[in-house]
């Protein structure tokens, strides 16, 4: 089962469910977020609430990314209640890139990333009901930096690199005793700045500071063990980069039990009502290839276990390179 929202020709939110080819208006439901919270309180799981509103009228969602009235398959009306945060060094191919890109000046000498790396080999899948070592860690904003499917990918004008990151991101909604929930998976465009990260690797905060997208469709149930996907970056309509990414807990250096352990053991990050997408990490860059990105490029991720490819054009933001000033008061 696939769950996206859209917004119909009249202005007015609905949420669709897709099982097959055909995806239809859930009953009564205007947000993915309402939907989740009424199964939180009434004790049922996301597919029998769903099962229990029924099923509308038939929508076109090729029709909807078309015409730019695709949201997020999940979101918050209070942007600030929405956290967007990932881990990184978690697949098994993932440690290559990023040592290369933080490479010391004795290679003899391991890198702070093929140390986290490793740590995650052996401790990262820990037996059940125990806690495994934690990953590395990042904050990516709130919702005012989460991009809907076919909006564009602003890069800011202090930025030194505007490249796509394919990933799947884990969808979240804290209940109302701070329990979380999670509601499904969608692929996601973890975009960051790759040559501000390996100025230094302690730039890595200010790299991840940059929007993101996921979606169109979220995947009800589990995430299988292996996914494969395909990232594109394309140019003038042809596909100047492409390349397979493979996720799924059995192409990973750690557990997805390990990962949310780590991300909601905060007190912080349980908070009732607020949403939560977490990025889990990848290892396919175009820029570990040595391609350089354009303003007009659009990156592509797609598989077919999640629907909809994730589609969102790279913008170049012009205004506002100069300094900020802070005025007191």
């Amino acid at each position: 089962m696939l769950l996206s929202q859209i917004r119909l020709p009249d202005g007015n939110r609905a949420v669709a469910m897709r099982d097959g080819e055909e995806a239809r208006l859930v009953l009564g439901a205007t947000s993915t977020l309402d939907l989740a919270l009424a199964a939180i309180a009434a004790g049922r799981k996301l597919g029998e609430e769903i099962a229990r509103r029924g099923l509308g009228e038939t929508i076109d969602l090729a029709a909807a990314l078309a015409e730019g009235r695709m949201l997020l398959p999940l979101d918050h009306p209070d942007p600030a209640h929405l956290h967007l945060t990932g881990t990184g060094l978690t697949h098994l191919g993932s440690a290559s890139t990023r040592d290369s890109m933080h490479q010391k000046a004795d290679p003899e000498d391991l890198t702070d990333s093929m140390k986290m790396f490793r740590m995650g080999l052996e401790g990262g899948k820990p037996r059940a009901g125990e806690a495994g070592v934690q990953p590395e860690w990042f904050y990516k904003g709130n919702g005012h930096a989460a991009v809907a499917p076919g909006a564009a990918l602003i890069s800011p004008p202090f930025a030194l690199d505007a490249g796509e990151e394919p990933e799947i991101a884990g969808l979240y909604v804290i209940g109302p005793d701070g329990r979380p929930f999670r509601l499904g998976f969608a692929l996601a465009n973890e975009f960051s700045d790759h040559v501000t990260e390996r100025g230094n690797y302690l730039w890595l905060a200010h790299s991840k500071l940059r929007p993101a997208s996921y979606g169109p469709e979220m995947l009800l149930g589990d995430l299988p063990q292996h996914v494969e996907g395909a990232s594109r970056v394309i140019r003038d309509g042809k596909a100047v980069w492409e390349k397979p990414f493979l996720s799924g807990e059995g192409n990973m250096s750690h557990s997805l039990a390990n990962l949310e352990h780590h991300h909601f053991k905060y007190d912080l990050f349980r908070q009732p009502g607020d949403v939560h997408v977490h990025f889990f990490g990848t290892a396919t860059l175009s820029f570990a290839d040595g391609v350089t990105v354009q303003p007009g490029d659009e990156f592509e991720i797609a598989c077919d276990a999640f629907g909809h490819a994730l589609r969102n054009p790279l913008e170049q933001q012009a205004a506002g390179a100069e300094p900020v000033a802070v005025q007191a008061l």
